[in-house]
């Protein structure tokens, strides 16, 4: 199994979506199940159904997470450090077109969100910028065409 690199931060929250999955969640549907079946017949009771499905999803998701921890590989950003872009790096980017600034962490997989300045290990511009130092240029392929960027900052917070 591969191991699955991931912040101290998103190991947090897969941890904390898994607990309240297993804890509050579950016995809800439970629950539900349990009230539905009280209405008699159930090969017409669309609450029973609803809350059978809701179940399943609720079970599926709780098994990825526990997958997710399992193979996690928790990587403290705090403790990294150097001018070389790697896993948990906050880069400074300079569009090379509009002169807009952005920063982006690279993160995991699980805990990506573009809108929150993190980008997946995997991404096109993640992987453009590993092995990178502050003042070299990268070109990434994005869907919406080639895009060119200046390295400002590195750090690791």
């Amino acid at each position: 199994m591969d191991k699955i690199p991931m912040t101290t931060n998103g190991f947090k929250a897969l941890e904390e979506e898994l607990r309240q999955r297993q804890q509050v969640n579950r016995p809800r549907i439970i629950q539900a199940i349990a009230e539905a079946r009280a209405h008699g017949d159930l090969s017409e009771n669309a609450e029973y159904h609803s809350a059978k499905e809701q179940q399943s999803l609720n079970e599926g998701r709780i098994a990825e997470l526990e997958d997710k921890i399992g193979r996690a590989e928790v990587i403290d950003v705090s403790k990294l450090s150097g001018s070389t872009i790697k896993f948990g790096a906050t880069v400074k980017l300079i569009d090379d077109d509009t002169e807009e600034e952005k920063m982006y962490q690279i993160v995991g997989d699980s805990e990506a969100d573009v809108r929150d300045g993190k980008v997946s290990i995997s991404s096109p511009i993640a992987r453009a910028l590993i092995g990178k130092k502050t003042g070299d240029a990268i070109e990434v392929n994005t869907p919406g065409g080639g895009k060119s960027y200046e390295i400002i900052d590195v750090l690791y917070r």
